[in-house]
């Protein structure tokens, strides 16, 4: 189960309107980094879908999604609880590690 490309007109009910936390991961086809976090966010999505949602924002195509949250690096992955920012994680990360920085959300 691959994580959904949120734009801007479905930004608020997917990820604002949420009922439990989502990761909203900023990225762009071009960042190497990107490429590499994505099958992991992927993994952590089916493992934890009860839990978390995760969904992916491309900044060339949602530039003022990017700008409305302050993107200055990808990849970021914001996560949203109850419409706000509760966490920020920059740059790519191996798994046990994203898993870590996520555990408050999917214990």
């Amino acid at each position: 189960m691959s994580a959904k490309n949120v734009t801007t007109s479905s930004f608020q009910e997917d990820v604002l309107s949420s009922d439990k936390p989502v990761v909203v991961d900023f990225w762009a086809e071009w960042c190497g980094p990107c490429r590499m976090v994505s099958p992991i966010l992927d993994e952590i999505a089916a493992e934890h879908s009860d839990k978390i949602t995760i969904v992916k924002v491309n900044v060339d195509e949602e530039p003022g999604l990017a700008q409305q949250y302050g993107i200055t690096s990808i990849p970021a992955m914001y996560v949203f609880q109850n419409a706000e920012v509760s966490k920020v994680i920059i740059g790519a990360k191996p798994k046990p590690a994203l898993l870590e920085d996520l555990k408050s959300y999917i214990a």
